[in-house]
């Protein structure tokens, strides 16, 4: 099989064992890697006893996947899964850097990582030399101090191992902070300084395994290929492509930080009471002009580079360094939290990064319990003396090392937004859920659906299997938008930025050239996608041990969605619930789900998903 290494590693953290193993031909070409092939492992088995499944016990799986067309469709990313503390359900979280590449380098196209190490562990991969080693020594530490000691330690590992290689660069790692450690259901998988697979709540996972880091370098070639010459014809497409993007290329999706706000009113602003905003002191050039070190960097092979390095240089937040925030960070961690200050906005995504928390899930977090402060549902005593004023950069600081400690209020709030305001709406005896902005437990991405003017739609986090990711969002026709487009970038595992201005037959060109696989789109989207996102959605919907979906309810938008937008040029606005209801039974039909939302048994039939079917039958959710 071309493109891939040919062998996954399997890693007993409890028995301290590895074993290679392999996956058949056709399950390749029917999963493909990355997500799809996360969804099928994790059916294979766990799903029998899904619905028991503590995604912090150590049954869970966790899951580092790559792709096919990870090292060779420009720009490297890794896939990240497992039964998810956030949703109950699956999510295929990818994140940039060189470590996937690296991995497919040592031999592997992935890591099933199982069981739970007695004591803090870190996973050392150097070529074929696998082990697990105590890191004891880095427990407790965040993220720089961490990436710091485990690159020093590794590189004199591999020099004294491979001394003939010469100075290499260094190896890649994925870690968590104190957030991971202290199982917090909004902990990120980390990567670089500040790079991030933060949906589902990995981190925890990763902590909840005693599992601090994984570092693996190789130094053999990629896999072969099919075809190199075309595989080199169509790498020199897609970057001519993205040469061409000179704004994105400038700015990245940081850009959108003023634009979002201003110019299509689907920003959140202040726990999303506003999504509208014309604060110029927010505008990119701001960022631009007085924080960036290094306006282009760019992970392994990505021609796109909107990677930025900026740092204070005066102030009292002087040297706080990451990556310039993206959209996200700049939302979730700026305005949504009344914080127009581009300085103070590096600092809090630095504070953020450093403990291991997802921006957008902790910011998502921050909102939410500052609009509690605002209406006086929690107080500065119960806040351990944070005063939660919005714009308060310090405090939100506060707040957010309490919840990555699990310290006072932030325990209730470590669990996510949506299971806090369960608890403090029976502390507080009165219902704090509408104040939650959330899919099946899983924060939103910061693109509001009110104003209709942003990529997404009415139905675009409520039909999504993976709830509130904005990468993976619902919409019609499903064969064309939406998540089983995105399904093809997970699993392919290759980063969806460099894809906007490429034509679909360019892809399905790019898997024949590697693989040797012809797709079509109609293989594709009736079948392959559909399989992944039926597997996905059964997962989801058996959820549990601590909370379960029903489509009736839950494939729901936050209340706060039908809430008319109170300020900006579409003042007004929201959602329609009738269109709504409309859209979805459309969306329904578009992927094989009945009236109710439930995978049709012919639908899995005709995916070969009988397994699927019976289960479903078993726990009466198909009936």
């Amino acid at each position: 099989m071309r493109g891939y290494a040919g062998k996954f590693l399997e890693i007993d953290l409890t028995n301290e064992k590895t074993k290679e193993i392999t996956f058949n031909e056709n399950t390749l070409r029917s999963f493909i890697g990355g997500r799809g092939l996360a969804a099928k492992i994790l059916w294979d088995r766990l799903s029998k006893r899904w619905e028991t499944i503590d995604p912090f016990g150590e049954e869970n799986l966790l899951l580092v996947l790559t792709g096919p067309l990870t090292g060779f469709f420009p720009g490297g990313r890794v896939c990240v899964s497992g039964k998810s503390p956030q949703s109950n359900g699956v999510i295929g979280s990818t994140v940039a850097g060189e470590f996937g590449i690296d991995l497919k380098c040592a031999g592997y196209d992935g890591l099933i990582i199982t069981g739970k190490a007695q004591q803090p562990s870190y996973i050392s991969i150097i070529e074929k030399n696998v082990a697990i080693k105590d890191a004891s020594h880095v427990w407790r530490k965040e993220g720089k101090e961490t990436l710091k000691i485990l690159t020093k330690e590794e590189r004199e590992e591999i020099h004294r191992k491979f001394p003939r290689h010469g100075e290499l660069k260094e190896p890649s790692v994925l870690y968590i902070g104190p957030a991971g450690e202290n199982k917090t259901r909004v902990a990120a998988v980390m990567a670089k300084w500040s790079h991030a697979a933060g949906y589902g709540g990995y981190g925890g996972v990763m902590g909840a395994k005693n599992l601090k880091a994984i570092v693996v370098k190789g130094m053999g070639p990629l896999p072969d290929v099919a075809d190199i010459e075309k595989v080199k014809e169509l790498i020199a497409k897609v970057c001519k492509k993205c040469f061409k993007a000179e704004l994105w290329r400038r700015w990245g999706t940081g850009g959108g930080g003023y634009s979002f706000g201003f110019r299509t009113s689907s920003e959140p602003v202040k726990n999303w009471q506003e999504e509208w905003h014309d604060q110029k002191s927010y505008a990119v050039d701001k960022f631009e002009q007085r924080l960036w070190l290094k306006q282009y960097w760019g992970d392994f092979g990505c021609p796109t580079t909107c990677l930025k390095i900026a740092m204070p240089k005066t102030g009292e937040f002087k040297g706080a360094i990451t990556d310039n925030p993206d959209y996200e960070m700049q939302a979730y961690l700026g305005t949504n939290l009344g914080i127009f200050t581009p300085e103070h906005n590096v600092y809090l995504s630095t504070v953020v990064d450093d403990l291991g928390l997802c921006g957008i899930q902790v910011g998502n977090v921050l909102g939410f319990a500052a609009e509690l402060y605002q209406r006086g549902f929690l107080t500065k005593e119960e806040l351990g003396g944070v005063d939660l004023k919005w714009g308060n950069v310090k405090a939100f600081a506060e707040l957010a090392k309490k919840i990555a400690m699990r310290d006072g209020i932030g325990n209730i709030l470590a669990e996510g937004s949506y299971r806090a305001a369960i608890t403090l709406s029976k502390l507080k005896n009165t219902n704090l859920l509408p104040y939650v902005v959330h899919e099946k437990g899983v924060a939103i991405g910061a693109h509001g659906i009110r104003s209709a003017k942003d990529f997404t739609s009415n139905i675009s986090y409520a039909c999504s299997v993976q709830a509130g990711d904005h990468t993976s969002i619902a919409a019609l026709p499903a064969d064309k938008r939406g998540e089983m487009p995105t399904i093809i970038e997970d699993s392919g595992v290759y980063c969806s930025f460099n894809t906007f201005d490429v034509d679909e037959d360019l892809t399905w060109d790019f898997f024949e050239a590697v693989t040797g696989w012809r797709i079509t789109n109609e293989e594709w989207y009736q079948n392959s996608a559909l399989r992944i996102l039926q597997i996905q959605r059964a997962l989801l919907l058996l959820g549990g041990p601590d909370h379960k979906w029903t489509t009736d309810k839950d494939d729901e938008n936050p209340p706060r969605f039908y809430d008319p937008l109170p300020s900006g040029p579409y003042a007004g606005r929201t959602t329609n619930r009738r269109t709504f209801e409309e859209s979805k039974r459309e969306y329904y039909r578009d992927v094989g789900w009945s009236e109710n939302g439930i995978p049709k048994p012919e639908t899995l039939r005709r995916l070969g998903l009988q397994d699927v079917e019976e289960k479903l039958r078993a726990e009466n959710i198909l009936i």
